[in-house]
């Protein structure tokens, strides 16, 4: 089981796994807090950092001077994860429940349902 992630460190998961590169250095995770408005300073990240590490999100190798960090949990293994818990939190894991809340709650936009209803008939035809 996935440990919670803070805030602050999902900000930098979400800036880690957005990276292209495999590899993703200090410099590119300072840079993509300030470009999303959230400046952090430096020994900040460094704890934080160390947090999603021994979390079990990122490794780190030490190259030089720098570390270069890799992610070892996906964003879509950790979305997963995240929606069995509310799932299970909120709707006793009843996922009929919430996609009826879904629905009747007017959250989704007519496309989000037409692509919903999509998913569901393929699920059906498997």
């Amino acid at each position: 089981m996935l440990q919670q992630l803070s805030d602050a460190e999902l900000e930098i998961m979400k800036i880690v796994w957005e990276n292209p590169s495999k590899v993703t250095l200090f410099p590119y995770i300072m840079e993509g807090l300030a470009a999303r408005g959230k400046p952090c300073q430096k020994n900040t990240l460094i704890v934080l950092l160390s947090r999603l590490m021994n979390k079990g999100y990122l490794n780190a190798q030490k190259i030089g001077r720098r570390n270069e960090y890799t992610t070892l949990i996906s964003e879509t293994e950790y979305q997963t994860a995240q929606t069995k818990n509310f799932v299970n939190k909120i709707y006793e894991g009843n996922v009929n429940d919430l996609v009826c809340n879904l629905i009747s709650g007017d959250l989704l936009s007519e496309e989000e349902y037409l692509e919903l209803k999509k998913l569901l008939e393929k699920g059906r035809e498997r």
